[in-house]
């Protein structure tokens, strides 16, 4: 298997410290508001990942943080601590916000069907062994002390930068312009490892130190729970492409350090989703969240097909019009496995054949987008329809898309026949989509009632939402168009 190393600049094959065994760590949520599917396209790739490694045979431990204590825009101690501003927009506690979030963003990934990690560690929960990190960081020379903080001294290092190349006078000192420069840093890309003075009186969670009451910078956190739980030697460490500079950065200077050997050889970067107006994120008002797509009728799992279309390393733009292009795929691909006969005996050497064909792709960077274009090779395929259940379930079991589950659903629909005098909707493509369902029902009691205007409307407007419906004995077809 290989895998594009956002540390070495190329795709190398993928070594583990123990033959056989994944320490995987990823970096999970900051739990001030709801995640917006930008957010979850990492999560869902990196599932992906996950799944795979285990197909291929792997033994995987998956660590993930949950960040409740919030985060400041930046090391500069710059911006507002985003689980206040979390807790004073909903008139809560910070830690009831943390709760409620973390809740949420776990059933957002139950609906993406993402496997929940081995391990989900708040990071307010492991503050003793931050402390522990940074004393011996400090001990060793790594780290000091200046106006009450405890930093990182970058220029112990013989390399700081290792996922981008920069020019040292280039970097902002701070995530904007216009950032105080903190004059404690003995050097410009020092980072905090301890807070005892902040620009902030009203941060909510402290805790006692032996440098005073404060509470750790974002940085340490990752790498205390990492170590922890994935031990001295991590194999494998996901996240965004936006964290790579600085978080992933230092978390590196400090792991490093601090064990006083090489931590972690493999980083796993899943690039940005866009809008058509650049990089979708909270600040920028543009917060589309799974809820927000299943009011709208999208089932949760075209959204991750719409995803596995695309390689993980290239940038996404997201439009209704894409999703909708997904949606109707997604739906045509469940009609057609619908129609495949659980019958007969599984023909052993097409079933090798194709599985090899799909760990080909999987094993070449993990290219989602051509193993589903295999899944599509099985169905063409001249094998039975046995052979090309058993290579779509086993294939799920990495893609998680839920094929044959929502396939017997779709058949189990289908078969129903109509009551006497009921008013049957059909999908010509077999999606299953409760709001046109509503909406043209209501059309036909509109034209019942003799009230045309309002059919007519309705009619519109399905309409202008790439809806075509053709009238049939005892109901209606509608497609997407």
């Amino acid at each position: 298997m290989y895998l594009y190393n956002s540390a070495t600049h190329r795709k190398d094959e993928f070594k583990t410290h123990t033959p056989g065994h994944v320490e995987m760590y990823t970096c999970g949520p900051t739990v001030y508001h709801f995640a917006h599917i930008g957010n979850l396209r990492s999560y869902i790739m990196e599932d992906v990942l996950e799944k795979y490694l285990r197909y291929a045979g792997y033994d995987v431990n998956r660590v993930m943080n949950i960040t409740d204590v919030g985060h400041l825009t930046s090391d500069a101690d710059e911006g507002e601590d985003k689980m206040l501003k979390g807790a004073k927009r909903e008139h809560k506690t910070v830690m009831e916000i943390a709760q409620y979030y973390t809740d949420a963003f776990f059933e957002d990934c139950r609906k993406l069907n993402i496997k929940r990690p081995d391990v989900v560690q708040p990071a307010t929960g492991l503050i003793d062994d931050y402390i522990k990190i940074i004393t011996k960081l400090l001990d060793t020379g790594y780290a000091y002390q200046a106006g009450g903080n405890i930093y990182f001294d970058t220029s112990k290092l013989e390399r700081y930068y290792i996922f981008n190349d920069h020019n040292e006078d280039d970097l902002a000192v701070g995530v904007r312009e216009g950032v105080e420069e903190d004059t404690n840093k003995r050097n410009k890309n020092d980072f905090v490892l301890w807070f005892t003075k902040s620009k902030f009186e009203d941060q909510a969670l402290k805790w006692y130190s032996p440098w005073g009451v404060g509470y750790p910078g974002w940085h340490i956190e990752c790498s205390g729970i990492s170590m922890k739980y994935n031990g001295e030697y991590l194999d494998l460490h996901c996240g965004g492409v936006d964290n790579a500079f600085p978080h992933h950065t230092n978390e590196i200077a400090q792991s490093e350090s601090y064990l006083g050997h090489p931590w972690c050889p493999q980083w796993f970067h899943v690039a940005h989703l866009n809008t058509e107006g650049g990089k979708m994120s909270k600040s920028k008002g543009e917060f589309l969240t799974v809820s927000l797509l299943e009011q709208k009728g999208y089932d949760p799992l075209a959204y991750r097909f719409f995803c596995l279309q695309s390689h993980y390393r290239k940038s996404l733009v997201f439009t209704w019009e894409n999703l909708d292009n997904a949606t109707v795929a997604y739906n045509k691909l469940l009609a057609r496995i619908a129609a495949l006969k659980d019958e007969g005996e599984v023909e052993q050497a097409a079933f090798d054949e194709y599985k090899a064909k799909f760990m080909a792709a999987m094993d070449n960077d993990l290219n989602t987008s051509m193993a589903v274009t295999v899944l599509y090779d099985v169905l063409k395929a001249k094998t039975n329809d046995k052979t090309k259940l058993a290579l779509l379930d086993s294939f799920d079991t990495v893609l998680g898309l839920k094929l044959l589950e929502k396939a017997a659903a779709l058949r189990a629909k289908q078969a129903a026949a109509p009551t006497a005098g009921e008013f049957a909707v059909i999908s010509e493509d077999g999606e299953i989509n409760a709001e046109v369902e509503a909406l043209i029902r209501a059309r036909a009691d509109a034209k019942k009632a003799k009230n045309f205007a309002e059919a007519d409307r309705i009619r519109d407007e399905l309409k202008a939402r790439g809806i075509e419906i053709t009238d049939v004995p005892g109901g209606a077809k509608w497609k997407r168009i």
